[in-house]
């Protein structure tokens, strides 16, 4: 994967945040709202892996429904799109969640308003520490460079997670 100065430069202030201070809540908030700037999306959401429930649990969101909250504070492993990212340890993308009907996505995903969504497990080696989601309000499909680049942020984020355990 070939990164341009300017991408290199975002992984770069990504990574710096982290070492900063590490994960907290409001560096994930940052992070997410970096995210979604940078790769045009307007909602998204950041979960970690509780390490004693063994559950995604959420650490930051932008554009998510008050009304979804419940649903998504704590997902399951294999539940929805976090939870399968998470179960599969590999992208899951939809390209216009209000139309689908591969079973990937939960059916209040489409309370969101959003159409195109990607979830990305965040890794530290092997080891899952959580996913990154991020969402689109109209149709599109993540070219393979976004997916990438989506998947380096979620291992730099994965690398400062993991040490926080």
């Amino acid at each position: 994967m070939s990164e341009t100065p300017s991408e290199s430069m975002f992984f770069a202030a990504i990574e710096a945040l982290l070492k900063l201070s590490g994960a907290t809540d409001a560096h994930y908030q940052a992070i997410l709202d970096q995210v979604l700037n940078h790769f045009a999306c307007t909602a998204g959401t950041i979960h970690t892996l509780g390490p004693a429930s063994g559950m995604l649990l959420l650490r930051a969101r932008r554009n998510i429904p008050d009304g979804l909250l419940p649903r998504i504070e704590k997902i399951p492993i294999g539940k929805g799109l976090a939870g399968l990212a998470a179960e599969r340890r590999q992208p899951v993308q939809v390209c216009n969640l209000q139309t689908d009907n591969s079973g990937a996505a939960r059916p209040a995903a489409k309370e969101t308003g959003m159409e195109s969504c990607i979830a990305l497990p965040m890794l530290a080696g092997d080891e899952l520490v959580g996913v990154l989601g991020v969402a689109k309000p109209t149709a599109y499909e993540f070219s393979e460079t976004e997916i990438a680049h989506l998947m380096k942020i979620g291992s730099v984020i994965g690398k400062f997670s993991a040490t926080e355990k």
